[in-house]
């Protein structure tokens, strides 16, 4: 009776049909399907205004005495920082560094959608596959936090029959992608988006990286779409399967039987950081535009309250330096996250993706997560990455994994700050997965001439 109760908890409802839907504001209307150049352009007036807001920021409170960043960002370093906004960083120089790649414009579920899109040099594609690959960034990122993997991706490897066309999205709601108008855009939602975008660009299939809550994106969409996904890679797999998260509580409970030896403290550790470290999710994810309001009124309150989210996503221990990581920072990249995403007046949009998730059971209640991702996989994680789950416990969730690596350096912003680590994982991943398609034809071909 037992075995037959537990047997019937672990079958599945069938699949959910999901279909894009109509998201801008009004009734559904008729999309414009062209495709559109676009480039990167505020008018003068914004930056000026930008820069205003930025000089007549109040007087900050002082941090306690030997606090470093155990309260937050500290105002010491905000106020250093705010100097280095105001007086080095260049929009001019900026702003040319945002269009270096080609970037477009269409219109899917009646929202317009900003992408990049890198094709290789024709000239190195002579006797090579193209295969496109579709990044997929999270908050509070924009296509720019992949750039330094373009060039990494799109240029031939010695002897390698293949290399990759980058497809980058800003997902709806962030920077120049346009905010829905309705409730409900979720992962699951902004999956089948994208899914239309490539689609749209006549790809029959396509391979998918996906980092932070982009994972989310990517594994709804390798769900739903197994037969156009042709592979996942990420750097945040999170296994939600029931079988997954039996696994995951027998590593919590036998780290030194379930955890592999160079994660075991980490992992033993990573509860009690969550609990530290995610009241901010707990705010988007509840009272998004409340927190948007004053994140959208204060450029200062926005650079503090994202600064000091990348900084414990690139260091876990960032909170007890002095500088809280800031040395190690690219400041002039994550300005421009922060700059797009202000001057766009996307920052609460952007928070909303959390709040949809949530609410539609896609991450309580589990939702479309329940099922495994039978596409062939592959997990990469970083040394600081902000969670991490035993190879065990991913496999429950990921049932076709054929890739499964650790890293001593690195974090969350991987495609920043390793991305020749995290683009060699990527190719090595699509070889795994070319040599096992390989061998699956040459099986079928032999089987039916010995038929």
């Amino acid at each position: 009776m037992l075995s037959c109760y537990i047997y019937s908890f672990t079958i599945l409802p069938p699949l959910p049909q999901l279909h894009l839907k109509y998201w801008g504001p009004g009734n559904e209307k008729p999309d414009d399907q062209s495709i559109r150049p676009f480039r990167i352009r505020f008018p003068e007036s914004d930056i000026i205004q930008l820069k205003n807001r930025l000089n007549s920021t109040r007087s900050l409170s002082h941090p306690l005495e030997n606090s470093n960043f155990q309260y937050g960002f500290n105002t010491y370093y905000m106020n250093d920082l705010l100097d280095f906004w105001i007086t080095e960083y260049n929009w001019t120089e900026r702003e040319a560094y945002l269009n270096k790649f080609p970037q477009y414009i269409t219109e899917i579920g009646g929202l317009d959608l900003h992408f990049v899109h890198v094709k290789p040099n024709p000239s190195q594609v002579k006797g090579k596959e193209v295969l496109p690959l579709l990044l997929i960034h999270g908050w509070p990122s924009i296509p720019s936090e992949f750039f330094h993997l373009i060039p990494l991706l799109t240029t031939p490897h010695p002897n390698v029959d293949f290399l990759f066309e980058v497809i980058i999205p800003s997902l709806p709601g962030f920077g120049f992608s346009k905010s829905p108008s309705k409730k409900g855009l979720n992962a699951a939602e902004m999956g089948l988006i994208l899914d239309e975008l490539m689609e749209r660009l006549s790809f029959e299939s396509y391979h998918i990286h996906t980092e932070d809550i982009g994972s989310a994106i990517g594994m709804a969409l390798s769900i739903l779409r197994p037969d156009r996904v042709r592979g996942f890679h990420s750097t945040l797999c999170v296994p939600f399967t029931l079988k997954s998260m039996f696994y995951t509580v027998l590593s919590t409970l036998f780290p030194r039987i379930f955890v592999e030896e160079p994660r075991r403290e980490m992992f033993a550790k990573q509860w009690s950081f969550w609990i530290e470290e995610t009241g901010y999710l707990h705010m988007q994810s509840t009272k998004p535009d409340t927190v948007g309001v004053a994140l959208t009124d204060s450029p200062a309150g926005f650079a503090a309250y994202t600064l000091e989210k990348v900084l414990t996503g690139e260091n876990k221990q960032a909170k007890f330096l002095p500088d809280g990581g800031l040395k190690d920072l690219n400041k002039l990249e994550v300005l421009d996250n922060i700059m797009v995403l202000w001057l766009t007046k996307t920052v609460t949009s952007s928070l909303r993706i959390y709040a949809e998730n949530f609410n539609s059971g896609y991450f309580i209640g589990l939702g479309i997560y329940q099922y495994p991702i039978n596409v062939p996989s592959a997990c990469v994680w970083f040394k600081d990455e902000i969670a991490y789950f035993p190879q065990i416990a991913v496999e429950a969730s990921f049932s076709n994994l054929l890739s499964f690596n650790l890293y001593p350096k690195g974090g969350h912003f991987a495609a920043l700050n390793e991305p020749k680590l995290l683009s060699d994982d990527i190719w090595n991943f699509i070889k795994i997965l070319r040599r096992k398609t390989d061998q699956r034809i040459c099986l079928r071909s032999n089987i039916t001439s010995h038929g």
